[in-house]
């Protein structure tokens, strides 16, 4: 990593920052029991305040009546920076859990001098990845978080449809994106950190349709931007509170679509729907399917590198939708019953 210029070394860093639970049990932040230790840091930029984003599904949405900490279904509690910084250069000196640093960032007119700042402080203490995960950025804004030592940045579309986005981000939610803007910011986001570099996020259980959905990832695919995916958890306090979660049999087809595509097995083209948009056919030989899921991978959290996101969107009880570990060999066998549920 480049040494930080002077114009870095004058920046004040925040003085708090929101860690998820799970992470601060691993960073020693607070004491607790994980049945499963996350491999990422996860950090939410912090303000007193809630973002000016407006997202239906999420508790820091400016009008959502949810808790402050909440993220998902994950609490966030505040901590000093100062004992943020200081778990995470031990965790990544001591070559324990912890393999990447991921910054999620509200939406408020200083959140990128804020992290510029946190990218800065932890690059002069640790090497360490780290991903960015923030609303669309102008080109000159993300080439300063490249520089500046970000090695990945995700600038979510969440909804796999332009009608879908427009009722849970934007101008339908009273939110300020807007469906070309965000697909054009990933676009200069390829442009600037590369194909493999850039990711995406999108939501199963938002209203869309599984051809939809494939085609969506499919779009992203084409492009060089990697989408993760997540299951729609409804929290209490947003707008979707009422809102269910998706079928876990469809959840299931679309990860293991999501992996066909990724892995570059096979074309969303190639794949094929009934007349309400669900998979009848996956594009690949019987054999080659068996083999797939019989592999377990594409059941696993998909993101960047490092990241297994550990009951985001699910409690630890089950079901699990992301598994943050390789699933044993009695899910598999329970994972393919439930891809092929009607």
């Amino acid at each position: 990593m480049s040494p930080p210029n002077e114009d870095q070394k004058t920046l004040k860093i925040p003085k708090t920052i929101r860690v998820s639970v799970g992470s601060a049990i691993v960073l020693n932040l607070i004491h607790g029991k994980l049945d499963a230790l996350p491999t990422t840091a996860y950090l939410l930029t912090y303000r007193s305040g809630k973002c000016s984003a407006n997202c239906g599904f999420c508790p820091q949405a400016k009008t959502s009546k949810s808790r402050a900490d909440m993220l998902s279904r994950v609490t966030w509690p505040p901590f000093p920076i100062e004992r943020v910084l200081s778990g995470i250069e031990d965790a990544v000196k001591k070559k324990e859990t912890i393999k990447r640093v991921c910054i999620q960032a509200l939406n408020y007119p200083t959140v990128l001098k804020d992290i510029l700042n946190l990218v800065n402080e932890i690059r002069v203490r640790v090497a360490v990845p780290i991903s960015v995960s923030c609303q669309p950025l102008q080109p000159k804004e993300m080439q300063e978080l490249m520089e500046a030592g970000v090695d990945r940045i995700s600038i979510p579309l969440d909804a796999a449809t332009e009608e879908l986005f427009n009722k849970v981000k934007g101008p339908l939610a009273g939110g300020p994106y807007l469906w070309e803007k965000q697909r054009e910011a990933l676009r200069n986001a390829v442009q600037i950190f590369g194909k493999g570099r850039v990711g995406t996020h999108f939501i199963v259980g938002l209203g869309e349709t599984e051809k939809e959905m494939v085609e969506a990832i499919q779009w992203c695919v084409n492009l060089g931007v990697y989408p993760g995916l997540f299951a729609f958890t409804p929290v209490s306090g947003t707008a979707l509170e009422n809102q269910p979660q998706p079928p876990l049999s469809q959840y299931r087809r679309l990860q293991l679509a999501h992996h066909l595509i990724t892995k570059v097995l096979v074309r969303c083209e190639n794949m094929s729907f009934d007349g309400d948009g669900r998979f009848t056919d996956f594009g690949v030989s019987t054999k080659q399917l068996r083999k797939v899921i019989r592999d377990g991978s594409p059941f696993v959290t998909s993101g960047c590198p490092d990241c297994n996101r550990p009951y985001y969107n699910e409690r630890p009880g089950g079901p699990l939708y992301n598994y943050p570990r390789q699933p044993l060999p009695k899910e598999i066998v329970e994972i393919k019953k439930q891809i092929f549920l009607q």
